[in-house]
């Protein structure tokens, strides 16, 4: 498990992802250098999570800046904001996307006076920058997140929010690797997460290979699990937070919040605070990413295993009202639900506790 994720080959000038669509039958990096391979790897997930998503953008927006031949700074900037536009098309949900590639937009706009070549190298130490600056973010989410919970207590988390996501460590699962590493042993219990399986595919894959005492169990028996008393806390990441604490995450993680309040189960979420857009008032303006009807009927099977030309719904995530939320985790603390208008607002529903 000593790798990143995410990284930059200075000798290729390339983004360098790891193939998470192969995991976990075949460990894979892709060395990307062209704007089309690029956004196929983040429309098709081959790099995923948020955290990964805005890394990969920025180092992405770097590797293409070197590529554009021209000395002149304006059409430099008309070139840059072009690839920009296209890469931003390709994950409409997660929020750190488009933070990453505005703070390398900023990086352009802010030296309008330099020389491209200036230009080009500030934009990849920006790049590097963002990068290293998520393996603290993460670091710190876990530190915080390693308050809530107690040595040996059951973990359900649901999709990947661990360093498959990140750089490095992760946000939902980043207590747990901190916590690995300061000797404590919790049990963790991850679902499939259909239709795509992150869970089964990418958590239990990079849990197993840190030596974490890992469960993998179906999407529909998690209430079973939760009922037995195994689970102790929910962790679970998001791709955007609405200013009201409402959260967009991999679908099915609604569904897990309900379950959790019934049973009177803790459920956090946790993001860096880059993944909070003051913006978005309410969960309702989160633009839900629909995605192909195979992914349901096709993609895991030898043959379909639905009737040909069934409709299918098939939305990639799903929104957990804050009511269900009972502290979201960033890097600055633990903000505790209160009820009310949350981040961006006169009052403050999450205090940090």
């Amino acid at each position: 498990m000593d790798f990143e994720t995410v990284s930059y080959d200075a000798q290729k000038n390339s983004l360098v992802i790891l193939d998470q669509t192969l995991l976990p039958g075949e460990t894979v990096f892709l060395s990307l250098t062209s704007i089309t391979d690029i956004y196929e790897a983040i429309l098709n997930l081959r790099v995923r999570g948020a955290p990964a998503i805005g890394v990969a953008a920025a180092i992405a927006m770097a590797v293409l800046a070197q590529n554009i031949k021209t000395a002149d700074s304006g059409e430099f900037a008309l070139l840059f904001m072009s690839s920009k536009k296209y890469l931003e098309s390709s994950r409409p949900t997660a929020v750190n996307l488009f933070w990453a590639l505005n703070q390398m937009e900023q990086v352009v706009r802010a030296n309008t006076g330099a020389t491209v070549s200036v230009i080009k190298e500030l934009l990849l130490k920006k790049a590097l920058e963002i990068k290293e600056n998520d393996i603290a973010v993460c670091r710190s989410i876990g530190e915080n997140g390693l308050n809530l919970v107690e040595n040996g207590d059951g973990i359900f988390t649901h999709c990947n929010a661990g360093r498959l996501a990140a750089v490095k460590y992760g946000t939902a699962l980043a207590p747990v690797y901190v916590g690995a590493e300061k000797g404590y042993a919790f049990r963790v219990f991850a679902d499939e997460t259909r239709p795509l399986l992150q869970g089964a595919r990418l958590t239990a894959w990079e849990l197993s290979q840190a030596g974490i005492d890992t469960t993998l169990l179906c999407d529909n028996m998690v209430s079973s699990l939760m009922k037995r008393g195994n689970i102790h806390a929910v962790f679970v990441g998001a791709d955007r937070i609405a200013s009201n604490g409402d959260t967009a995450n991999k679908i099915g993680t609604s569904g897990v919040a309900v379950l959790a309040k019934h049973y009177g189960i803790p459920f956090y979420v946790f993001a860096p605070e880059s993944t909070i857009d003051t913006a978005c008032k309410t969960g309702s303006d989160i633009v839900i990413e629909q995605r192909m009807a195979a992914e349901v009927t096709d993609m895991w099977y030898k043959t379909p295993v639905a009737p040909k030309g069934v409709a299918v719904y098939n939305p990639a995530f799903d929104i957990t009202e804050a009511g269900l939320i009972t502290a979201i985790v960033t890097e600055k603390g633990i903000y505790k639900n209160l009820g009310g208008v949350v981040f961006g607002g006169s009052e403050t529903v999450y205090a940090k506790g």
